[in-house]
Parts: C-alpha cells; structure tokens; sequence
C-alpha cells in the first residue's frame, strides 16, 4: 500500500500574504512545490464555516473558509498531492478544548443541526467535484474527542455526537464515494480514551468509516510506548486504517520575537518551551526532528493498519501580521489572547523559510512497507 506522506497547508496562504517566502537549498520555490518534490504525497487542508465577524472581517489563522480551501487543494493537486479534507464544522479552530458551533447553527434544533451539517458537507464536496479538486481522505470533525458543535454534541451526549459525525459520513458518500472517512481524535497514546470512545460511537448506531486519525504531540499525548500500545489495540479491534493526523516536534528552543515585532506586547510565543519537555526525549534541533520522525515512522509502519503521517504546521514561519487568531476571533472562540504563531518552531522550514532535514527525510519513506526494516530514512 501507499504510505501517506502529509502535511498540512492550511496557513501557506496567509503567511504567503504576509511575506512569507521559501527555500529549498537556496533557491526561492513554492512551498507546495518544495513538498511535492520531496515526496510528500497528500495535503491537510481544514475548512471553516464561516471564519468572519458580522462586519466581514477575517478572523485570522488562516481564514480558512471553503474559497481558501479550494485554492490551496487546487495547489496540490497541481502538484500531484493527494487531498485530506478536513471539516472543523465551526468558524474558527475546533479541538478538545473547544467545538463552537457555526453561527449561523447556534439556533437550531438537533434535528435541524443534523441537516445543516449534512448539506454543509455536501454543498462543499460538490464545489470539489465541479473544480476537479476531489479528496482522497475527508475528516468529518477534527480532534472531536470530546464531541462536535457544542452544547448539542458535547460528551457525553454520544447519541447525538454520533449523530452528527454520521450525518458528516452520509454526505461524504453520497458526494465523493471514492473518498474514504476519517475520524480523528487527540491524545493518540491514550488507549482507555479510544476505546471508550469508539465503543460509545458504535453503541450509538454510528456510522461506519475507513479511518482513525490520531493526534500525537510527545509533550502532551504520552510516550511512543503508549502510543505503540494504541495502535496495537485499534488494529486489532477495528481494522481500520491509522493516521497519525497531527503530529511535529521542534527544531530549535530559540526564540523568533524579532520576526513578529508587531505583536510587541501581546505576543504568545512558542508552545513548546524549556520547562515543557513532556515525553520529548530528543534534541531540540534538527537532527532531533529526524530522529524523532524515524521512531514515530516505526511505531507507525509496524502495524498492519499503520497508514501513514501528516506533519502538522509544517509551513508556519513566523511572519509580522500572521497570527493564531486575532482579537475578533478570539471573542468568537472564547480564548484567551494574546496572539502570534505558536508553532514556528515545529515547522519544517527555519524562521527564514529554509526547508530542513526532516522534509527530506519524510519524503523518503518509502512507498510499500510492510516492516520497520524496509523504511528507508
């Protein structure tokens, strides 16, 4: 079988316009191009309801409405990348902590939430459909651990969490029926969570699908055993395919305030930090980056559903002007400020847009590789 090789794209656009550029030993390329020509063969690409505020203004991070979506899956597959769909069914970012529900739904009945979800996704599948842009992969609901469009579908309402995400799947194939469904949740070490969890999905009449995305940050979701011992346990249970749908370690513990000068006083810095090392055993840097991808690359590849790896804000460079979510956003989500870019040093580019060791080393994994011994890094 193909390996997934991804990354998600899902900020290139706004840190482009906000002067990001990027290089590949020197020269000046495209960042799509830089990944497709080290192999990477499949692009995240989340979508927002409705990312903007009443008077129009974007809310930042991306502004990753459906328009923004289909350009950078155009990108793609252009580039002859594949294509992971992913649907937060919010206007802004959706993960454990937080799963606002669209505006324009806040009103609705359960039932008429259900609709609406359902002909969102098919309203956006068909616009995939007529620009030649169709997935490969759709999630329906990211990270959604602890449910979807809350209050309604909020743990432990699984009747209605099921509910939902099966009204996602419905229309997913109906649309795109060569696509295949992704179900992703955090904490990919946290074996009990998964299995309580796909068991309250099924008990509750939900509807099948093709794969189990997993999150998996060393500093937060347990160590490579936990998350061995995970695997282990859904390709045993399920048979469904694994990804791991987020994943990235960082390259450096250097500061980049003098990139994001703007944010002089407001600015959030970086998410990984000395005093979190978590079950981080590597080096910060980029030999620390590599070596951490090979160990996952193995955990993964081991097991006989082990599908592949999306590296997750892979072209975050920090850039003035480029932000998490500005202050419009942050009311919507209910967050605490201040902003900025969290993740530049996780990316796969140095903080001047330098392509590092570690995208070359994800391209080379081989295509087919049924033991850890056949990959190549």
């Amino acid at each position: 079988m193909t390996f997934l090789k991804g990354m998600d794209i899902s900020d290139l656009a706004e840190i482009e316009k906000h002067g990001g550029v990027y290089f590949d030993r020197g020269i000046e390329k495209d960042a799509v191009k830089i990944f497709a020509e080290h192999g990477i063969n499949l692009a995240r690409i989340r979508i927002w309801n409705d990312p903007y505020d009443e008077k129009g203004n974007p809310y930042g991070g991306g502004t990753s409405d459906v328009k923004t979506f289909l350009s950078l899956a155009k990108r793609a597959k252009e580039c002859g990348m594949g294509i992971l769909a992913d649907f937060h069914y919010s206007d802004f970012w959706a993960d454990p902590g937080k799963q606002t529900m669209p505006k324009a739904w806040r009103s609705f009945p359960y039932e008429e939430l259900k609709k609406a979800l359902y002909e969102f996704t098919k309203e956006t599948l068909e616009l995939c459909v007529k620009e030649d842009v169709i997935p490969e992969y759709v999630a329906v609901g990211n990270e959604v651990t602890n449910g979807i469009c809350w209050p309604v579908g909020k743990v432990p309402a699984f009747d209605r969490i099921a509910g939902l995400i099966s009204a996602g799947i419905r229309a997913v194939r109906e649309t795109v029926p060569s696509a295949k469904v992704m179900i992703h949740l955090d904490n990919g070490g946290n074996k009990k969570l998964y299995e309580n969890w796909f068991w309250e999905y099924f008990e509750n009449d939900g509807e099948d699908f093709d794969a189990i995305g997993l999150s998996y940050y060393p500093l937060w979701h347990g160590s490579p055993e936990d998350l061995e011992e995970n695997l282990r346990f859904l390709s045993g249970t399920y048979g469904k395919e694994l990804i791991i749908a987020e994943t990235s370690y960082p390259f450096t513990l250097a500061d980049y305030a003098e990139y994001e000068t703007y944010m002089s006083g407001k600015r959030k810095g970086m998410a990984i930090k000395p005093e979190l090392l978590g079950n981080c055993t590597e080096p910060f840097s980029p030999e620390g980056q590599c070596s951490f991808l090979e160990k996952l690359t193995r955990i993964v590849v081991d097991h006989p559903c082990g599908k592949g790896i999306i590296w997750w804000g892979g072209a975050l460079i920090p850039r003035e002007g480029s932000s998490w979510g500005n202050d419009n956003a942050i009311e919507y989500a209910h967050e605490k400020g201040p902003g900025g870019n969290e993740w530049a040093n996780q990316a796969v580019f140095d903080f001047d847009g330098n392509a590092l060791p570690v995208l070359d080393r994800l391209g080379r994994i081989v295509d087919s590789c049924e033991k850890c011994d056949k990959v190549k890094i």
